[in-house]
Order: C-alpha cells, then sequence, then structure tokens
C-alpha cells in the first residue's frame, strides 16, 4: 500500500473527506444527509480530521473530537468501497490514535456500527455500552481504547 496521511488543513481537504462521507454512509448506508454533516466538519482546533490518499486518489477519512477530560471520540471513519479489506481502515485508525496521543489524550471512544464491531475489537476496542443503540437508524455499540 502506497498510501499518505495528510491531516486536513484545507477546505480542499475537506471536501475530499465529505465526499467519501457522502459515498459510504449517504449513498451506501442510506443515512440522511442533514444527520451526517454537523458543525464539527469544518477546519478547527476542536476536530481533527484525516485522510488517506492512495496513488492521488483519496480513499479514507476520519476524525477525531474532545470527548470528554482525556478520552478522544472517533467519528465518521469511512472507507471508500473499492478499497475496504485492504488495510486503510486500520491505517487510518492509527493515525487517529496517534494524533490523539499528540493531543494528551489518554482514551479513545467511538461508537462502531455493530457490523464493524469485530474490526474494531482487533484494534484493541472493547465495548463498554450495555446494549447496542441506534444511531441514524444504524445498530451501534460504544467502545474503548486506552492509548
Amino acid at each position: 500500500m502506497a498510501a499518505e496521511i495528510v491531516h486536513v488543513t484545507t477546505d480542499e481537504l475537506l471536501q475530499m473527506g465529505l465526499d467519501i462521507r457522502k459515498k459510504v454512509f449517504v449513498d451506501e448506508q442510506k443515512v440522511p444527509a442533514e444527520e451526517e454533516i454537523d458543525e464539527y466538519d469544518v477546519i478547527s482546533d476542536q476536530a481533527h480530521h484525516m485522510l488517506i490518499i492512495d496513488n492521488g486518489l483519496p480513499v479514507a477519512t476520519g476524525r477525531l473530537i474532545y470527548y470528554k477530560t482525556g478520552t478522544a471520540k472517533m467519528q465518521r471513519i469511512a472507507v471508500d468501497k473499492d478499497y475496504r479489506s485492504k488495510g486503510f481502515g486500520r491505517v487510518l485508525l492509527m493515525a487517529l490514535e496517534e494524533r490523539a496521543r499528540e493531543l494528551g489524550l489518554e482514551f479513545s471512544v467511538l461508537d462502531a456500527q455493530c457490523q464493524a464491531e469485530d474490526f474494531y475489537s482487533k484494534q484493541g476496542y472493547e465495548v463498554i455500552s450495555t446494549e447496542p443503540f441506534y444511531d441514524a437508524g444504524i445498530l451501534h455499540v460504544r467502545m474503548q481504547k486506552k492509548l
């Protein structure tokens, strides 16, 4: 995999990530567009967006926000359909976790779609919610990892 991890610092890079999210969440999973985009979808010191660019093409995106003291919340993690099962999701998550460490955070939490729970478990996350819950009409579990 000859990919580059990019910290999103421009509106152009941010739009590349939003385009991936639209394909994955809105088009594929039928999440309403108005639920997908929120106040953290800007260049800001309150949200840290990342992209993976492979051979010039954006293929994966995600962001972290501050959840509570010492804890990052990983969100909007999406890999383009044509690039899944090739390690891009794992690399993206590792990059987000490294960014959280750089910011001095000790824990990472995320709300994983139930179909992705096994993927996150393999990355060291443990379920902390008592039962699955719906977010944007899709069943999720809350998971946590010590960084």
